[in-house]
């Protein structure tokens, strides 16, 4: 099994142009610092939309949920931290699903079974 992480990212149009970021590999401590560079770039490049695709996530650890808890800061002014989500979460497979249920952390950055269903929430 491949733990490297890596992102790709596209563009799309819905409500507003969003940014998908997909993730591959293990979301932990070792790929935090990359996942907040690519989130920091995506920002500053003018993006405020951004659907985080969990598809291909193999493991996550609480590094890594801490490194999305981040990505969610970056993206919601504190403004908007109760008005509107900047940042939502699809495809997360069951493993990462149950633990982003168990932990509570869905309450925070909702999760949607498909990508089209995410796209379409924004």
């Amino acid at each position: 099994m491949n733990h490297a992480f890596k992102s790709t990212k596209e563009h799309v149009q819905g409500a507003f142009p969003i940014t998908i970021l997909h993730l591959h590999g293990w979301l932990d401590a070792q790929s935090e610092e990359a996942l907040l560079a690519e989130a920091r770039t995506i920002y500053d490049d003018g993006v405020r939309y951004l659907l985080i695709d969990l598809a291909e996530v193999n493991t996550l650890t609480s590094a890594g949920m801490r490194s999305l808890q981040k990505v969610h800061r970056i993206f919601t002014p504190q403004e908007d931290a109760y008005k509107t989500m900047h940042v939502k979460l699809c495809n997360a497979p069951p493993q990462v699903h149950q633990i982003l249920s168990m932990t509570g952390f869905l309450k925070s950055i909702p999760n949607y079974e498909t990508m089209q269903a995410a796209i379409d929430s924004f």
